[in-house]
């Protein structure tokens, strides 16, 4: 029989008013995520949220005052100089990345029995980037699985499942497009601290493939070894996570991963292009190495979209190939500019405006399932 406490009454049994991201995976299928947990207001706001963005730029502050030394009067004349054709086909390449995100995700989740409009898909995973662009600890994958369990009624920590495959994808292609990009431009030089950096990401890229194969085979056994509750939270973790992963499906998976990273290294590419620096004389191949190494940093989640890391690689791999300080620092800042800052004013937009958004989050305010919150015809 369907709980028909109060929703209030209800998050007592959690012990307080707002699941942490432990329960929030932990939540039985069947239960409705309350809107607190994902409220950008209370997150946003948050002592965390505010110390990593302070983190975050104290952090860019250090690299390119102190560490640097930037004249910012050049590097403001480089970005001002632009070439805006040039910075739109990079907006472009950036944007074109996001309907191949959403077919791939929209992909897996079929393979796993979710069914969802393609468009939803898209629409939903542009909002968890525009959530991760506002706040750390890639909380904006959580925000995903709150907009299809709100939507849809998918299972939350199955939704997180197809989520890690995309990850795992996005690492292997990354660690192995990274090593021939960069094997390609690097070729001809002794830099032995490279060389070191190759053999790392092979060894990654290695890993991970191991990794997938031994939990796509083998993962369902350890639900034996767990207690009951735990159990049930990993079958639909992994039934998510491994489902998708076929003969036939993997190819289409790989296949949309190297499409995505590759716009990637065009955005990067066009931006170099933009800035029209001589010094930056770096190809195609350059640039995707640069793209790829600034895209493993997002791993590290202490702060939103990886601000302070991302710019720190960028320019570190920019000074690696001998630009100047002042035009590596344009080429991170400009980049920056287009997959952040376009990104949190487009979303926005679409946060405000979305009917994704305002169902979920009706759901999860009224502690009703998607199909309560959402009659036919309402």
């Amino acid at each position: 029989m369907a709980d028909e406490r109060p929703p209030v009454e209800r998050e007592r049994d959690h012990g307080h008013s707002i699941y942490e991201p432990s329960e929030f995976l932990d939540a039985p299928a069947a239960e409705v995520i309350p809107e607190g947990e994902v409220s950008l207001a209370r997150r946003f706001l948050n002592v965390r949220t505010i110390g990593s963005i302070v983190f975050g730029f104290a952090l860019l502050v250090f690299l390119f005052v102190f560490v640097l030394d930037i004249d910012w009067g050049q590097t403001v004349d480089h970005i001002l100089q632009a070439n805006a054709l040039l910075l739109l086909v990079a907006f472009a390449a950036y944007y074109a990345t996001f309907p191949l995100r959403g077919l791939r995700w929209w992909f897996v989740l079929r393979q796993v029995g979710t069914h969802v409009p393609y468009r939803s898909a898209t629409g939903m995973l542009f909002l968890s980037w525009f959530v991760n662009c506002l706040v750390p600890a890639k909380l904006g994958d959580l925000y995903r699985a709150f907009l299809l369990k709100g939507n849809f009624g998918g299972s939350v920590s199955r939704t997180v499942g197809t989520i890690f495959i995309e990850r795992i994808a996005d690492v292997i292609v990354i660690a192995s497009l990274a090593l021939a990009a960069g094997f390609w431009s690097f070729r001809g030089r002794n830099r032995p601290e490279i060389d070191a950096l190759f053999t790392i990401g092979f060894i990654v890229a290695i890993a991970l493939i191991v990794f997938v194969i031994g939990l796509r085979l083998f993962g369902h056994r350890l639900t034996r070894f767990l207690p009951a509750k735990a159990a049930d939270l990993y079958e639909r973790f992994h039934e998510g996570s491994t489902a998708a992963l076929t003969a036939r499906s993997v190819p289409v998976i790989i296949g949309l991963t190297v499409a995505i990273w590759l716009l990637e290294g065009a955005r990067v590419y066009f931006v170099i292009r933009a800035l029209a620096l001589p010094e930056v004389g770096l190809g195609i191949s350059s640039s995707i190495f640069v793209a790829l190494a600034a895209a493993l940093v997002t791993a590290i989640p202490l702060t939103p979209a990886g601000v302070g890391f991302v710019e720190l690689a960028i320019a570190g791999v920019l000074l690696i190939y001998g630009v100047p300080n002042e035009p590596a620092t344009a080429v991170a800042l400009t980049d920056r500019a287009i997959s952040i800052l376009t990104v949190i004013i487009i979303g926005g937009v679409f946060y405000a405006f979305s009917p994704l958004v305002r169902r979920a989050h009706g759901a999860g305010r009224l502690g009703r399932t998607p199909a309560e919150a959402n009659p036919p015809g309402g």
